[in-house]
């Protein structure tokens, strides 16, 4: 062939086409990591107490129905832990029951420095893997070689946080059932109180089984969170935060705030008078502010109005002694001399 006819028919040189950009992200992640905020620098994540936030998403909301979603999962230990306060867990059966939960108690397990955590030094083995996952990920672990205790994970390396107790909202009849058959013969009737009061209690009244470790809290068709269908329910608005159950034997992490209830719920597993105590001094401002708008001539509604803000500041408050006190909260990436 000529010469010039073999210049013409030559193709341009082109680079080869890249890789679609999703495809190229995904190879780049690895699975522990899959779930978390592209961009974010791995080492913000690796904050020992409470992980810097990313860049705040758009708002979107709960999904229809309300079910919270991966948004509402992605955020430091210890706020989804006060987060999951007044949520309701839901739980379908194989025959189409539902089965729901308010969430009224709950535990923060930071992992890394946290003595009292699974994931403590950031230890991950075959059976804590799923705290290690993205947030929102369940993990489902024996305690005793009988009972289940059932945490979420959140951000942060080896973090998750440990439901406590839930509120029966609906399905008494079934819950009660499933406990029953977990109890020895001739045992007293279980109160509605009484059906979910402790993380091994919910699971069972819930039926919640081993094989849900490492399942998505925001995506499972069997079990979900939605967000609380009567956010002005009596015990839904202050926050007791408290030590942890069952952990004496980790030093100064068994005395850290790190439990958090709502203040006057039945059905929390163990309530903390001292910790109470400390609350009720602090209601006692309340209590004088609305005398002052009484006197005032304020109307009954300006009283109450005036009462749900003082309580406001007073569980903001209860988050920053959380924080605060004996040096649970140290500058990003500090450690503790």
């Amino acid at each position: 062939m000529p010469a010039r006819k073999r210049k013409l028919l030559s193709p341009d040189p082109v680079s080869e086409p890249s890789e679609p950009e999703p495809r190229r992200a995904l190879q780049q992640t690895r699975p522990e990591e899959s779930g978390r905020i592209a961009g974010t620098d791995r080492e913000e994540l690796r904050s020992v107490y409470f992980p810097i936030k990313p860049e705040p998403a758009a708002e979107t909301g709960p999904e229809p129905g309300g079910r919270l979603g991966f948004t509402f999962f992605n955020q430091p230990c210890v706020d989804l832990a006060r987060a999951f306060l007044g949520k309701v867990l839901v739980r379908t059966q194989a025959d189409g029951t539902e089965l729901r939960g308010r969430v009224v108690e709950t535990e923060a397990y930071l992992g890394g420095e946290d003595r009292a955590s699974h994931s403590a030094g950031g230890k991950r083995t075959e059976r804590n893997v799923a705290m290690f996952m993205k947030p929102g990920t369940i993990y489902v672990y024996p305690i005793y070689g009988i009972y289940l205790c059932m945490n979420v994970s959140s951000q942060g390396e080896g973090a998750a946080v440990l439901l406590r107790a839930l509120e029966p909202l609906q399905g008494q009849n079934v819950m009660r059932k499933l406990r029953e058959a977990k109890r020895r013969e001739g045992a007293k009737t279980l109160r509605d109180r009484e059906l979910c009061n402790g993380p091994s209690k919910l699971c069972q009244a819930l039926d919640i089984q081993r094989r849900f470790d490492r399942r998505d809290l925001a995506t499972d068709a069997q079990v979900w969170l939605e967000d609380s269908e009567t956010p002005g329910s009596p015990g839904t608005g202050v926050v007791v935060s408290a030590p942890r159950i069952g952990i004496d034997s980790h030093g100064e992490w068994a005395t850290k705030p790190l439990r958090f209830y709502l203040h006057r719920n039945t059905c929390v597993s163990v309530v903390n008078r001292d910790a109470e105590n400390r609350l009720q001094e602090g209601e006692v401002s309340v209590l004088g502010e609305l005398l002052q708008v009484l006197h005032g001539g304020a109307d009954l509604d300006e009283a109450e109005e005036s009462r749900g803000a003082v309580q406001r500041e007073l569980s903001q408050q209860s988050l920053l002694t959380v924080q605060q006190q004996q040096g649970v909260i140290r500058p990003t990436g500090q450690r503790p001399a």
